[in-house]
């Protein structure tokens, strides 16, 4: 909720998904600029609801920053072998989050 709340006092709208199949059901009808995909996630993961975002067409070049908790090695590559463009471990720094934000955006 901390992200949350640091990007929408920063201008953005936000829509926030609980686990991947919530986030495949919120995107659909919806046109996000970029998803913060969080990798541990209940019932499906963040990695399998990247694939399934980048098999469709619609969401193949949206800009999907992977966030983890757990950054063991080579949890970086799996994250963009998945296909997210850049990958940060929690705890985040706000700052730099809406630096690569913006960045990707562009």
């Amino acid at each position: 909720m901390m992200v949350k709340d640091y990007l929408e006092n920063h201008g953005y709208r936000i829509l926030v998904a609980h686990h991947g199949g919530e986030v495949l059901e919120k995107v659909s009808g919806f046109s996000p600029d970029l998803i913060l995909m969080d990798i541990q996630m209940p019932k499906m993961d963040g990695l399998e609801a990247t694939r399934r975002l980048r098999a469709q067409p619609e969401f193949a070049s949206v800009p999907i920053i992977a966030l983890t908790a757990f950054a063991m090695p080579g949890d970086r590559e799996r994250c963009l072998e998945a296909g997210a463009n850049e990958y940060m471990s929690k705890p985040v720094i706000l700052r730099k989050l809406l630096e690569l934000i913006s960045d990707l955006l562009k």
